[in-house]
């Protein structure tokens, strides 16, 4: 960043006295909250949250320091439950990313399936190797559950990334087939009863959860 565009040691101070306005107020409607999802102590969240963020970036583009602290953003918090008191049905949204790390092995493994069950693997007679990893995923896909896969996944060649689990309440199940063109389209973070996310950021948090995971839950 050029000399001119750098901002001035008055705006760092002014957005370093934004974050400790900002900090009062959390902790004044953490000290007032009427209950666990308290409106007002969410706003407060999220107004310190964008005071730290705006005086870390003036930080570093003036001194080219930063801060020792990382306030996560509104979207990694649950915003106020607006779900039924007493749900009648619930939906659970899962969502896994994979990295295909190791190719070879996920052809051998789908390979091997096929060569167990012919039959239940038809095609033109080639190997499932000839079809390359999108077949050899369909193949692997089609025999083990999703759960299977998550927890055998490195037999399999892959490489977890992000997951993550929804449980949302909902006032009754939806007619059969209703959903199922656009399965995540209503995903509504109101609705949420609780919610288990599991990545690499958070290898250091939550010692109580599964390495890697962290659970947010309504009480």
């Amino acid at each position: 960043m050029s000399d001119a565009a750098q901002p001035t040691a008055a705006e760092v101070r002014a957005a370093a006295d934004a974050v400790k306005t900002a900090l009062d107020r959390h902790l004044e409607a953490v000290e007032r909250r009427t209950g666990d999802d308290d409106p007002a102590v969410f706003d407060a969240f999220n107004a310190l949250a964008a005071a730290a963020e705006v005086y870390d970036e003036l930080l570093y583009d003036r001194y080219d320091e930063v801060t020792p602290f990382e306030i996560p953003g509104a979207e990694d918090s649950l915003p106020p439950y607006e779900g039924p008191e007493e749900p009648h049905a619930l939906s659970v949204l899962i969502r896994r990313d994979y990295a295909v790390a190791q190719p070879a092995r996920l052809l051998a493994q789908a390979q091997r399936l096929a060569d167990l069950d012919p039959e239940g693997h038809e095609g033109d007679g080639a190997p499932v190797v000839a079809g390359g990893v999108h077949a050899a995923l369909g193949v692997l896909f089609g025999e083990y559950e999703a759960d299977e896969i998550a927890s055998r996944h490195t037999e399999f060649g892959l490489e977890e990334g992000d997951s993550t689990l929804w449980v949302t309440a909902v006032e009754e199940l939806a007619e059969p087939g209703e959903w199922l063109g656009a399965p995540f389209e209503d995903a509504d973070p109101a609705l949420v009863v609780c919610r288990f996310d599991a990545s690499s950021v958070f290898d250091d948090d939550e010692p109580d959860v599964e390495p890697g995971g962290v659970v947010r839950e309504r009480a």
